[in-house]
């Protein structure tokens, strides 16, 4: 294979006049710039092909944007994707990160922001951010919001599935009960930080007591550990 040099952009719009917007302001910088204008194409480059980055429309043909990444990651491709959309609402800018996205830029953006986000994810690298986490046959899939043991769906309440996709977030890592409450609950919250032991102990009865399972570690004055087995 030709080793190539400098910086590999995948950019996928159906706009062409933004696509070569951005393939112009790009290569300025001495980037090597490849557009694509539908989801399908660009998903297949980006899986066939090696880029240091992808920039990525929401509205596609074929194949939209969150489409696109979601199944990037589902076949374990880690390339970094900045999605670019005219909708600022945050609910989709939260719905692109959940699929697997790196970053969310907003049109119309300017060419110093755009590429101060571009390089800002490319120093984080190739980072595995799987659109389904999973520990052992426990698994979450933040965009569908959905939970399961195998094949079995388990119905959590919201404040229940926040708190386990933040456990699962950092699997195997010791987390204090107050960092639990600070991320979980409001900050305006002035109750007992117990209330924390009381949802892992409904945890615990929906995710583990049925199947036999113990994931959710206790580690005392320590806090809470998912464990993948």
């Amino acid at each position: 294979m030709r080793k190539r040099t400098g910086v590999r952009v995948l950019v996928v719009d159906d706009d062409p006049g933004v696509a070569e917007t951005i393939r112009r302001v790009l290569s300025s910088d001495g980037w090597n710039v490849v557009t694509e204008f539908d989801g399908v194409e660009g998903l297949r480059r980006a899986t066939d092909e090696d880029f240091d980055v992808v920039v990525l429309d929401i509205m596609l043909p074929g194949l939209n944007g969150y489409q696109v990444v979601r199944e990037l990651r589902r076949r374990k491709v880690w390339v970094p994707v900045v999605m670019l959309s005219a909708k600022d609402g945050e609910y989709d800018q939260a719905e692109a990160l959940d699929f697997g996205a790196d970053d969310y830029v907003l049109k119309p953006f300017s060419a110093v922001v755009l590429k101060a986000h571009l390089r800002a994810v490319m120093r984080r690298g190739r980072r595995e951010r799987p659109a389904v986490m999973s520990a052992g046959n426990l698994t979450v899939d933040p965009a569908e919001r959905r939970v399961a043991r195998g094949d079995e769906v388990i119905s959590l309440t919201p404040r229940e599935y926040s708190i386990l996709e933040f456990l699962m977030r950092n699997k195997g890592e010791l987390i204090p009960k107050h960092v639990i409450l600070q991320s979980i609950w409001d900050e305006n919250y002035e109750g007992d930080e117990n209330i924390v032991e009381v949802y892992i102990r409904y945890l615990r009865k929906r995710i583990d007591a049925p199947f036999g399972m113990s994931s959710i570690e206790t580690v005392r004055g320590g806090g809470y550990r998912l464990r993948d087995d």
